[in-house]
């Protein structure tokens, strides 16, 4: 299990934003002879580029310069060669233990010429972390906005064992952040009146052009995300840390923007931030020994969670009356429960034959 902490430092410009800049020229160079030459291997990037790049940027770390050259080839092997990976003159700098050096709350960085040497400030809710965790590594990065360098220390512990108990659906729309198997609803209208409060400044500001308008769309920007961000903190950790519920079943939505709903539609999905909320559930739910899981979402808010009659009209906006045998109950609830009962059967152990009988469409199913 692996955390991050992020902990404001006091650089000198005069020495990092040059050196974020070498490093951002090397990235692109190491991408541009990977996508010409079309492979990602590490060795012959060393091979064919090492020794003209220390020659071109001699105040470089040789330590750094590799540990650009990975960062490089496995952002390229990320993308498949489908898009072409770059970085900008204050990109973040990956550092490793070769460029990188913690004692206590003393950190060195490697740098043009001698190392840096700084004193952290670790806020007090990071201290179980940074005095009793395994350091790997770390991030520096630039905001530009408030001329602020950042350190980003990555942590590594053991796992905790998972605790078996049960499981959970949680279903996530538009109209509800997320809806339980058992009934606990979290809305979206407060963060739907919050986005078009937000939309709406923007707009104004930027048809009236001014330089008054600007510095104050230079003073909104990110506020917008952090309110997301915060909202999907204060969910998460209140499903994580149901007593009852270890397994925390969610729908795959992968390639959910891919579909054209329409234009309305199709602005909400874009400012859905569903697979926030997926990755804060995820690492609190680890720290907790629980875990999450995915089924596949199809067909969850058309079939009944009663008599498993599938129908397009069953579900009526948030209303769910099954036409078969007649189950109401509201639309999102339902579909948590398909969820909930779509990960149950797909680790239900049973035989071929009784399988093939009750779910031949199932791929899941575990056989003895």
């Amino acid at each position: 299990m692996m955390r991050t902490v992020s902990i404001p430092v006091n650089l000198s410009s005069e020495r990092f934003l040059p050196l974020m800049a070498q490093c951002a020229e090397i990235f692109n160079a190491h991408v541009d002879w990977a996508l010409v030459n079309g492979t990602y291997n590490k060795n012959k990037a060393h091979q064919d580029l090492y020794a003209d790049l220390r020659v071109k940027y001699p105040g470089v770390p040789s330590a750094l310069l590799q540990t650009v050259r990975d960062s490089a080839m496995e952002a390229v092997k990320a993308t498949k060669f489908k898009r072409t990976p770059r970085k900008k003159p204050t990109s973040g700098l990956r550092y490793d233990k070769r460029t990188m050096t913690l004692r206590g709350q003393q950190l060195t960085l490697s740098c043009v010429g001698k190392r840096e040497q700084v004193i952290l400030n670790v806020p007090e809710y990071f201290k179980e972390v940074f005095e009793n965790w395994s350091f790997k590594g770390a991030t520096l990065t630039y905001s530009k906005h408030n001329k602020q360098f950042w350190v980003r220390l990555v942590f590594e512990t053991d796992t905790p064992e998972f605790q078996p108990g049960e499981a959970q659906g949680i279903d996530r729309g538009l109209y509800h952040l997320a809806t339980t198997s058992d009934g606990q609803f979290f809305s979206s209208s407060k963060v739907r009146a919050t986005q078009r409060r937000y939309l709406h400044n923007r707009k104004t500001l930027q048809q009236k052009g001014t330089r008054g308008a600007k510095r104050r769309l230079r003073a909104t920007s990110g506020r917008e995300q952090r309110f997301m961000r915060d909202v999907n903190h204060c969910v998460s950790k209140k499903l994580a840390h149901q007593q009852a519920f270890t397994i925390f079943v969610l729908e795959d939505l992968s390639g959910i923007r891919n579909q054209r709903r329409g234009k309305k539609v199709n602005k909400w999905l874009s400012s859905w931030t569903f697979y926030q909320l997926e990755q804060f559930l995820g690492y609190k739910s680890e720290a907790l020994g629980k875990r999450i899981e995915f089924v596949d979402a199809r067909y969850t808010s058309q079939r009944c969670s009663v008599c498993k009659h599938i129908a397009k009209t069953n579900r009526t906006k948030s209303r769910f009356h099954c036409r078969n045998c007649g189950h109401q109950a509201h639309a999102d609830t339902n579909a948590a429960i398909n969820v909930r009962d779509n990960y149950i059967l797909s680790t239900t152990v049973v035989s071929v034959e009784q399988g093939t009988v009750n779910c031949p469409d199932a791929t899941d199913l575990i056989v003895v």
